[in-house]
C-alpha cells in the first residue's frame, strides 16, 4: 500500500493497480472527519506517452472504526476520465470521526 503514496508522482512514477479491480486500505495516524476524496489522474494532454489505455472509473470510500472493525460506506462514485484529471467527489454519508485514536 505504501507504494500508491510516493513522492515523486510524475509521469511514469505512478502506481499503478494490476487488472481491472483493485482495493487500498489506508490506515490514518490520528482520527479526521472526512468530507471529500480527491482521485487525480494524468490525462492524455498531459503525457509526452500519449493515450493511456486504463484508468480509475468506478471506486467506492468507507470508513472503518478500528476498535470495532465496523466499516461505513461513506460513498460510490464515478472518475470520468473525459473531464479534468484532478476530480473530487463529496462524500455521500457524513463520516464520523474514522482512523486511529
Amino acid at each position: 500500500v505504501a507504494l500508491c503514496f510516493q513522492p515523486d508522482v510524475s509521469l511514469g512514477n505512478c502506481w499503478a493497480f494490476q487488472g481491472s479491480r483493485g482495493q487500498v486500505v489506508i490506515r490514518l495516524p490520528a482520527k479526521i472527519q472526512a468530507t471529500m476524496v480527491t482521485v487525480h489522474h494524468t490525462s492524455d494532454m498531459d503525457s509526452a506517452l500519449g493515450k493511456f489505455s486504463s484508468a480509475p472509473r468506478d471506486f467506492t470510500v468507507s470508513g472503518v472504526d478500528e476498535e470495532t472493525e465496523a466499516e461505513t460506506l461513506l460513498g460510490t462514485f464515478t472518475y470520468a476520465v473525459q473531464k479534468k484529471p484532478v476530480q473530487t467527489f463529496p462524500l455521500q454519508v457524513q463520516s464520523e470521526a474514522v482512523g486511529r485514536r
